[in-house]
């Protein structure tokens, strides 16, 4: 399987396939409030107890942007799923070019 950037996604043991859909799902119940906005959020990966996901939209140059990720977004995640360390965002680009830049 690949992902949206082209990479390959190798399988995942049961317990971190159960956290993404539990990340994925809890980004879905806040999906809706960011689009209201003109923005988006995209789940990109869960490695290392590090959720990587993708604000876009609005979102990508709003001023608010960190307190959307860090009071809003990983809160939420952290508080439902205890194992997760950090929420981090990843532009398209720095997603897709890596160390490049």
């Amino acid at each position: 399987m690949y992902n949206r950037f082209g990479d390959f996604m190798s399988k995942k043991t049961t317990k971190n396939s159960e956290v993404e859909k539990k990340i994925i799902d809890i980004l879905n119940h806040l999906k809706p409030f960011l689009i209201s906005d003109g923005g988006n959020v995209e789940f990109i990966k869960y490695e290392d107890n590090i959720v990587y996901i993708s604000l876009g939209g609005a979102c990508a140059e709003c001023q608010m942007l960190d307190l959307t990720l860090k009071d809003g977004i990983e809160a939420t995640i952290m508080e439902e799923i205890p194992e997760v360390k950090a929420v981090v965002n990843i532009s398209s680009t720095e997603a897709y070019y890596g160390d490049i830049f």
